[in-house]
This record gives C-alpha cells, sequence and structure tokens, in this order.
C-alpha cells in the first residue's frame, strides 16, 4: 500500500484528554491504517494536545516485525518495508522512557533512563500524526530519527532506512522533507540548549506505587477508525 494513502486526522468534534495515573495507547500504525506496534503509556500529564508519558522496562507492549517470525534487522535493507508483516506481544526491555507527545509536532521526544535511574539521552522520534481516540494517540513511524547525547550533541539514525522507505512507499518523499525539517528544528532546540534539552526531566523519578501500564485486551483485534 502506497504512503499516499495514510489516513488524515479526522477533525475532532470532542477533545480527548486523559487523566495522570491512567493509561494510553502510543498505536504506530501502517500507511493503510493497519496496526503494527502498540505501547502503553502509564500518563503523568495530558492537556489534550500534549501527552507525558511512562514506559517503564519490563511493559507488555505489541512488536511488529516480518510474517516469517525473523528478524527486521536480519534482512536486507531494501527488503524491510517491502515484506509482510505480523504483529506480536512482547515486552519493552533494558531501559525506561518518559515519552512527550504533541499532537502538532511530527515527532515525539524520549528521554532514556538506565535501570537504576541515570538518564542516558533524548531520543526524537518522527513521526506523522493522525490524531487520537478514546484510547491512544495514532501515529506513522517516520523511519528517520535523532540521536540526541547528554551533552546535546546530535545526530541522525537511520537516514539509509527512511530512503529505502521511500523507495518501498511506506513514507513520501514530501513526507520525509517534513520530517526532516521537524528533525532540524528539534536539533536547533539542542544546539540552543532549549526545552525538551535544557535538563527537564532529566531528574525524573517515577512514583515508585505505579504498577507497569497494560494494553487493552483487545490489541491485537486492530485499531478502531
Amino acid at each position: 500500500m502506497l504512503a499516499s494513502t495514510v489516513r488524515e486526522p479526522e477533525p475532532d468534534t470532542e477533545t480527548v484528554c486523559w487523566q495522570p495515573d491512567s493509561t494510553a495507547v502510543l498505536r504506530f500504525l501502517r500507511p493503510d491504517g493497519s496496526g503494527a506496534r502498540y505501547q502503553p503509556l502509564h500518563v503523568v500529564s495530558d492537556d489534550g494536545d500534549t501527552l507525558l508519558g511512562w514506559l517503564p522496562a519490563g511493559t507488555e507492549i505489541v512488536g511488529s516485525g516480518p510474517a516469517d517470525g525473523g528478524l527486521l534487522r536480519d534482512l536486507p535493507l531494501e527488503q524491510r518495508f517491502r515484506v509482510p508483516r505480523r504483529q506480536f506481544r512482547d515486552r519493552w526491555h533494558g531501559t525506561s522512557t518518559l515519552r512527550l507527545v504533541s499532537e502538532r509536532n511530527w515527532s515525539s521526544v524520549w528521554w532514556f533512563f538506565e535501570p537504576d535511574g541515570t538518564f542516558r539521552n533524548w531520543y526524537v522520534n518522527l513521526e506523522v500524526p493522525l490524531g487520537r481516540t478514546a484510547g491512544g494517540t495514532d501515529r506513522i513511524d517516520g523511519v528517520l530519527d535523532l540521536v540526541v547525547g547528554p551533552d546535546r550533541q546530535w545526530r541522525w539514525k537511520d537516514e539509509d532506512e527512511a530512503a529505502c522507505a521511500v523507495r518501498a512507499g511506506r513514507i513520501t518523499e514530501a513526507q520525509l522533507r517534513s520530517l526532516r525539517a521537524e528533525g532540524e528544528r528539534n536539533a536547533a532546540l539542542a544546539d540552543a540548549g532549549e526545552f525538551p534539552f535544557d535538563g527537564t526531566w532529566t531528574d525524573f523519578r517515577p512514583d515508585p506505587t505505579w504498577p507497569l501500564p497494560t494494553l487493552p485486551p483487545d490489541v491485537l483485534t486492530g485499531p478502531e477508525h
């Protein structure tokens, strides 16, 4: 399915806003609207536009990979966005992340924390925003990303994969230009030491009583549109 068929956000008839300590699912969809990766977030705050959510290590997620059960990274680059995919239950491993997700931005910013709580780095996940549903916020992963170190030095990630995604029809040239522009906007903020790269939340510690966020029981039946 070509990226030109991407589902556009529908006008909001009622603002969806999640209460602190509830769960919102960050859902990465494919261009045809089918489900790919789902990640439940413990809601720290939300104003109807910008969600701050916590994804701790060990949380059950839904992953996406080749239909034959292999690993995506083991495939030749040109095949990674062409082979059939399947969803599967998995766990978020190793690090924990704090996510800032704005419906206005073609990105979400992630704070990565080591198992002992030490801040490791920022990660700008470039995305196409598709709007909210009652259960979560929908995005299309833009493939291209930006990694920002604790010293605010930054680098592009997966530029080669992004080019392949365009050739495979996974995203369009126009979308990639917008995604790169969003990455450049964040890089400029990092260079200037401005929010979200000003040290805010690098000392974040979750409430130890918070349970792991959980996925809805029907998560693999497909997203609602």
